[in-house]
């Protein structure tokens, strides 16, 4: 079957002057001849059959068929250099390790002590990936992955890294701190991330001497990310349950506070995956044995 996909060249050409609205800066940009442009947008244009500019007296403007294409095709054009600097990337004359994370680990535990692994292979490029919660894919794309430990990775070895505990926490200045501090938040606004709904039930539940708020426990403000929910909680929109890692760092720094001494030990917890063909990858190995060393408190 044919394919019809016009040449590369076409296309960065009309990417060109339609980004620049005229042949003769796109010409410029290109370093090729005003005619150069011309004949590839006429090329273009035969090919698909459509007329994609106007050209006029004052200059070359996108017919509406034009523009409807432009919308399609640059977006394309990215990727295409993305895949293309990523295949550079994968040149053999250095080392590379792709580690897909739960972002809320990456973010609070993991980054800030990536600088160990980096100073044990100072050869070697890592790419950290956002492993989603949800993905299920036969192939993943990472070299090793750290994630939730009912993540699925078909063939994949999970090695046991930490459990998790959450802690409920609030704005150093929010309103009821004392309160809440004595184990009562009948009056605390209670803020929830979407994807753990029942968070705070499973939390009163450990904490037997707290006191809930009169209404339902799954009320208030909701949020995709464990960062957005505590960019609300520093806004003092409300209280927040979340990892103890997650915010380690700025209750030390007292950005923010413990709403509530108590501590929740969470249903999940945290494991390290490692691809069957990926195995006997020394890197992978070495990351492996670095991560699982690491202290998790």
């Amino acid at each position: 079957m044919k394919r019809h996909i016009p040449s590369t060249r076409a296309l960065l050409v009309f990417d060109a002057v339609a980004r620049h609205h005229g042949v003769s800066r796109a010409a410029e940009e290109l370093c090729l001849t005003h005619s150069a442009v011309s004949q590839q947008l006429r090329l273009l244009e035969t090919q698909i059959g459509v007329r994609l500019v106007q050209r006029s007296a004052r200059g070359t403007t996108l017919t509406e068929a034009g523009r409807r294409y432009h919308g399609q095709i640059a977006g394309d054009l990215l990727r295409l250099q993305d895949h293309t600097l990523e295949a550079m990337a994968r040149r053999t004359d250095g080392l590379r390790l792709i580690v897909g994370a739960v972002p809320v680990l990456a973010e609070g535990w993991l980054l800030p002590r990536l600088p160990g692994f980096t100073a044990r292979q100072p050869g070697c490029s890592l790419h950290l990936q956002v492993f989603p919660t949800l993905l299920y894919m036969e192939d993943m794309p990472f070299d090793v992955g750290v994630q939730y430990d009912d993540a699925v990775w078909p063939g994949a070895e999970a090695r046991p890294l930490m459990p998790e505990a959450c802690v409920a926490v609030c704005a150093p200045g929010a309103a009821g701190r004392d309160r809440m501090a004595s184990g009562d938040f009948r009056e605390a606004r209670l803020l929830h991330l979407r994807t753990r709904l029942g968070a705070w039930e499973e939390w009163f539940a450990q904490a037997p001497a707290a006191t809930q708020p009169p209404d339902n426990l799954v009320a208030g403000h909701r949020f995709d990310l464990f960062s957005m929910l505590l960019e609300a909680v520093r806004a003092d929109l409300g209280v927040g349950l979340v990892p103890r890692y997650f915010v380690e760092r700025a209750l030390r720094s007292g950005e923010l506070a413990l709403a509530c001494a108590h501590e929740a030990p969470s249903r999940r917890g945290y494991s390290v995956f490692v691809p069957p063909n990926r195995a006997a990858d020394p890197l992978v190995t070495a990351f492996v044995e670095w991560i699982c060393e690491l202290p998790t408190a």
